[in-house]
């Protein structure tokens, strides 16, 4: 394993008190950098990857059987993940495509929920692009 220090690109070795330095023209200069800089993006792309899922993360992620248009459809139906909690058995079943098995599960996966369900004292989240607040 080597380092390769960013300013003065010097090349520094284990148990080496002093960096080597490569001729700037050099191709093993050359061939360091190109390798450090296809870690850096390797490692930015999936940082920026994991943050992406991150952040739209959601209650409903964790019920069986609840896809994408059902999500949807709930969250159009009731405006938010907070009135979907509030809502029963009966008010859930009444959306296009949620049966009483799949309203039962919602309930339970929500009640159950409290690792996303932000603290009195927690910070709000909010969606970077229209400005609007989530409640989780």
């Amino acid at each position: 394993m080597i380092g390769l220090a960013k300013r003065l690109e010097e090349v520094w070795l284990p148990d080496s008190e002093f960096p080597v330095i490569l001729p700037r023209a050099s191709q093993g200069l050359f061939l360091l950098q190109r390798i450090r800089d296809e870690a850096h993006r390797f490692a930015i792309a999936y940082h920026r990857q994991k943050r992406g899922k991150s952040m739209t993360a959601s209650a409903l992620d964790g019920v069986p059987g609840l896809g994408p248009a059902r999500r949807r459809a709930l969250l159009k139906h009731f405006g938010s993940v907070k009135k979907l909690r509030a809502a029963s058995l009966e008010e859930l079943a009444q959306v296009s495509g949620v049966g009483p098995s799949l309203a039962d599960s919602i309930r339970r996966e929500l009640a159950g929920d409290t690792a996303l369900r932000p603290s009195a004292d927690a910070p709000l989240t909010v969606n970077a692009a229209t400005g609007e607040i989530l409640d989780s």
